[in-house]
């Protein structure tokens, strides 16, 4: 078994966790009505863009998210939380180096002994769900789960999903399709955002993410035969029928959108297999990218 076949079927068991741990949580977790940057890298932007629609649309106030290395500096916050599974990432410690006191800081990290400890006011340590893997799949959504439930938009329902997501096949013919599109609206667009990153790290597959509405606008031409398109959420009235009349396979979300998540991933390690590839080497990537110190 690979590190992230493992990795993946752990996620009911740390987001149960996460949640029932959310409260210990709070003060270190954004308090309504601040201004609030949610920063990532990777696959971590895209939980980070998540999160930021799921805090603004509860009423917890203006929530933006950024790529570590696009940080508007400025603009004033009063809490940045950043997502860093290794805690080591050059972009987002430069970030937080640079941020020191201008704004209150949390990181969200699983790994205790890391420099991201010494350079923010907070730390939330989810070590329990740490991974071995490059790809990121336990830990990122995990994360999300912390936050969803400070939020007060988890249920017990959405482990029972993942669940269900781990446990029943796959779509029959699915790992034979040649293009993948993710598509997603509100906080599940960075899910697809991340569906389609997974994709790409662990089988190489050509893959695509758009908000669902936008899938008109001009992507929908390419949709073939080959394609699935894989909707994270409700979709738009009629979409569902304009992707069929392409020839595409369509695939509803039928489970919560993070546990949808967790389907994607078991697709993408069946299209690694499908394909001679190992999920736990990535082609060209690492488990963190540390880069070396500007020259000037």
């Amino acid at each position: 078994m690979t590190h992230v076949v493992e990795e993946l079927a752990g996620q009911p068991e740390c987001w149960a966790r996460a949640a029932a741990g959310a409260d210990m949580y709070k003060d270190a977790l954004p308090a309504e009505g601040e201004r609030v940057a949610i920063v990532g890298c990777g696959t971590s932007f895209f939980m980070a863009r998540s999160a930021a629609v799921l805090r603004e649309t509860s009423g917890q106030g203006e929530t933006d998210a950024f790529a570590a290395s696009e940080f508007p500096h400025g603009r004033p916050y009063d809490r940045v939380v950043a997502l860093t599974r290794s805690g080591t990432t050059t972009e987002v410690l430069d970030l937080l180096d640079r941020l020191r006191g201008r704004a209150r800081t949390t990181a969200i990290t699983a790994d205790p002994r890391t420099p991201v400890t010494d350079l923010v006011g907070d730390v939330i340590v989810l070590d329990y769900a740490d991974e071995r893997s490059v790809v990121q799949t336990r830990f990122a959504t995990t994360a999300l789960t912390l936050i969803r439930a400070h939020l007060g938009r988890h249920t017990d329902a959405v482990v029972a999903d993942a669940r269900t997501a781990l446990g029943r096949p796959l779509p029959e013919g699915l790992v034979d399709c040649a293009q993948f599109t993710f598509l997603g609206r509100g906080w599940t667009v960075g899910l697809a955002n991340e569906a389609g990153l997974k994709m790409r790290e662990a089988a190489l597959a050509w893959t695509e993410a758009y908000p669902a509405m936008e899938y008109r606008h001009g992507p929908i031409s390419v949709t073939t035969r080959g394609t699935a398109t894989w909707m994270l959420g409700e979709p738009p009235e009629g979409l569902a029928r304009q992707v069929a009349q392409t020839g595409a396979r369509w695939v509803a979300g039928g489970l919560d959108p993070l546990a949808e998540l967790v389907g994607v991933q078991r697709l993408a390690v069946a299209v690694a297999a499908a394909r001679g590839l190992d999920p736990d080497r990535p082609r060209h990537l690492t488990r963190t990218v540390i880069l070396p110190p500007a020259t000037h």
